[in-house]
């Protein structure tokens, strides 16, 4: 797949690294400096490039929104028309101080994407993951779906749900269907509960998350 990568903080740049080392083709971009941009291309390897937002989503499959909660509106509005397009977020809605949900119970910050864009097929994942341990699940790689790491996804499109799907497992993860775009009300808060068992232990950041399912197709779940 040939994926844009809008955003070049840990989490975007550290998927769209192993992104390249599964085998796709990344182009790095949005960054307040464009020599990161650049550094990050080259640590990909021939498989990635870097460019304006406009110019990256241009031939993509698949756009990662990988940028914080305030910048969403503005990379966004440099990207222009994504109609058609596969977009996976894994943005959180936080406050500045990245310490509060802004949006919740009734409502998610996925929904409020969503309606940002309506002619996207829109799936939300690797929100719940935190971005230091990806490097180390994907070096050692487990076969066995019973034994491997969980990643939430939701989204209301199955083609979306097939495409996000296929980038957890090629990076080493279980996806897990957790339903429509509604579930992210609770994946959202969930993502904040793995912050806490992250980065307020002494353990670290080092931290994955497994859901045993039965036989019950998760998809079904509404």
């Amino acid at each position: 797949m040939n994926i844009a990568i809008l955003g070049s903080g840990l989490m975007g740049s550290r998927l769209g690294l192993l992104f390249t080392k599964a085998g796709h083709q990344v182009t790095f971009s949005y960054s307040r400096h464009q020599e990161k941009l650049q550094q990050l291309s080259e640590r990909a390897g021939k498989k990635a490039s870097w460019a304006m937002p406009a110019d990256a989503v241009a031939n993509a499959d698949v756009v990662l929104l990988a940028v914080h909660w305030s910048q969403v509106h503005d990379v966004l509005s440099l990207a222009g028309p994504l109609a058609g397009r596969t977009v996976i977020s894994c943005v959180v809605p936080l406050d500045d101080n990245n310490s509060q949900l802004v949006i919740g119970h009734d409502d998610s910050g996925t929904e409020q994407i969503a309606k940002l864009l309506p002619d996207c097929q829109l799936v939300a994942a690797f929100q719940t993951t935190p971005s230091e341990i990806l490097e180390s699940v994907f070096r050692g790689r487990i076969r066995d779906t019973s034994l491997k790491p969980s990643v939430l996804f939701c989204s209301n499109e199955p083609e979306a749900s097939r495409v996000a799907a296929k980038l957890i497992n090629d990076i080493g993860f279980n996806p897990v269907n957790a339903g429509s775009l509604k579930s992210a009300r609770y994946t959202e808060p969930f993502a904040m509960l793995t912050v806490q068992l992250a980065y307020f232990r002494n353990d670290g950041p080092m931290l994955t998350y497994q859901f045993r399912l039965n036989d019950q197709a998760v998809q079904d779940i509404d």
